[in-house]
């Protein structure tokens, strides 16, 4: 794994700076038709932390920032992406300006060849968390990284630390079969080491199995062994939907009904959406604005290359459209520095997909997060923005959210459901083939460069 620092490096993109909408008034906003939330005790007084998610491209990003304007706070980045220097496109990163006007936690914290745990982002979340509050000020954390968000709303596993000497033995077990990509080898070891569910981890994703292998050797145990927090709240929620769901009104959505009792904070969280076909159309563009200009996603995934990662070797290589990016771009270099347009469409398609299964992976975990309101992203961001914020300052112990804001969790309209089937992108920018001419061309001086060094 390549360890070398990041030197001189100097990504940049197209950024566009929206207009801030005026201050918010502080009137209560409620509807006839709506979904309810206790939110406990009102005399079990907890400091509060608002939660954006959603999945990809639904605009999360954009509403923190403007929530954390209005509610004086600060933003906490849950995006496993964001945390890696100079991977700034493809993570759809706050530029420069927005944080300079509200300051952000957990960005360009790391070099891309470094691994980054959940439990880690715990720790950091937590501490920034507790820093921001005694500050005064709002924490906002945002991002669409599910199990970043569980942890860190639920708390972790309480799984053993282990010792310098175990984490050197288990690295140097595993050291020889990463290095040859062995990936089937390994986890053979560690499924004998103990941990039967190892051969359920993603492909190639050495930290897990690593970590996996150094908890058996500090503990005796696999990590499915440790209670998981989020199991108890599961379970606490569970025994409460069976208790209430007879006195709920029908219109109500009894999966929002409760709330836990023993959390750390008083959580107020958001799930924004819009309409599935409206996201996925909006997530094609989005794909199609990364790859423009010269400092787009293909730019910083050379950049990821020339430090000499290769795609789907690490968490950051992993990562949605990086991934996809490399191994385009690998191509081309074993071609000699060429790329046919159908190529290049190939890729984009590639991308497009990952892209819209993954906010298919997102809605589907945070479906099952029972803590979050559903929004409709597609309503006006001032109104979204008002009831959030109303929400926030709410002192009578109830989350009202009107019928008009709120996002169903499920495809019942079968219109809609035959349409998602037949679904098909339809590009803005890349149409024809001279479209992405200026992209050929750049691939073309990059490989020049490349041969000429050689």
């Amino acid at each position: 794994m390549i360890m070398s620092e990041l030197c001189g490096l100097c990504t940049r993109c197209l950024r566009f700076l929206l207009p801030s909408p005026p201050p918010l008034p502080r009137r209560r906003l409620f509807a006839s038709t709506t979904s309810s939330v206790s939110l406990g005790n009102k005399k079990d007084k907890k400091e509060k932390v608002v939660v954006i998610s959603g999945p990809t491209g639904s605009g999360k990003t954009r509403l923190a920032l403007e929530l954390a304007k209005r509610l004086n706070g600060e933003i906490i980045s849950a995006d496993s992406v964001q945390v890696y220097r100079g991977l700034d496109v493809g993570s759809a990163k706050p530029s420069p300006s927005e944080r300079r006007e509200v300051p952000h936690h957990l960005i360009d914290i790391l070099h891309p060849s470094e691994d980054y745990s959940v439990g880690q982002f715990f720790e950091d979340a937590r501490q920034a968390t507790r820093d921001i509050l005694d500050n005064g000020r709002v924490p906002v954390v945002a991002g669409g990284t599910g199990l970043y968000l569980r942890w860190f709303i639920c708390g972790k596993p309480d799984v053993p630390k282990a010792s310098p000497d175990i984490v050197s033995e288990a690295y140097s077990e595993l050291a020889e079969l990463q290095k040859n990509e062995d990936w089937d080898e390994a986890v053979k070891l560690v499924v004998k080491a103990g941990d039967p569910k190892a051969q359920f981890l993603a492909a190639n994703d050495w930290y897990r199995l690593r970590r996996s292998l150094e908890i058996i050797k500090a503990s005796g145990s696999p990590p499915s062994a440790f209670q998981v927090p989020f199991d108890s709240f599961k379970e606490e929620l569970g025994t409460s939907l069976t208790e209430d769901s007879q006195n709920v009104h029908s219109s109500l959505d009894v999966s929002e009904e409760v709330k836990p009792k023993d959390l750390d904070y008083e959580f107020i969280c958001f799930f924004l959406s819009s309409p599935r076909l409206d996201l996925y159309r909006s997530i094609d563009y989005r794909c199609e604005d990364m790859l423009s200009g010269t400092d787009g996603i293909l730019s910083e995934a050379k950049w990821l290359l020339d430090t000499g990662l290769l795609p789907n070797s690490n968490s950051a290589t992993r990562a949605i459209g990086y991934r996809q990016a490399m191994e385009y771009l690998l191509k081309c270099r074993q071609q000699g520095g060429r790329s046919s347009a159908g190529e290049f469409y190939a890729f984009l398609s590639e991308f497009q997909k990952a892209s819209r299964n993954f906010a298919k992976r997102q809605m589907t975990w945070f479906r099952n997060e029972h803590i979050y309101h559903w929004l409709d992203a597609s309503k006006p961001l001032e109104k979204v923005l008002n009831f959030i914020y109303n929400a926030y300052h709410d002192q009578t112990g109830t989350l009202v959210v009107p019928e008009s804001l709120r996002m169903k969790k499920d495809i019942s309209n079968e219109r809609e459901i035959l349409q998602l089937k037949t679904y098909r992108p339809k590009n803005r920018h890349f149409v024809s083939r001279n479209d992405c001419s200026d992209i050929l061309d750049w691939i073309r001086s990059q490989g020049e460069v490349v041969n000429s060094v050689v």
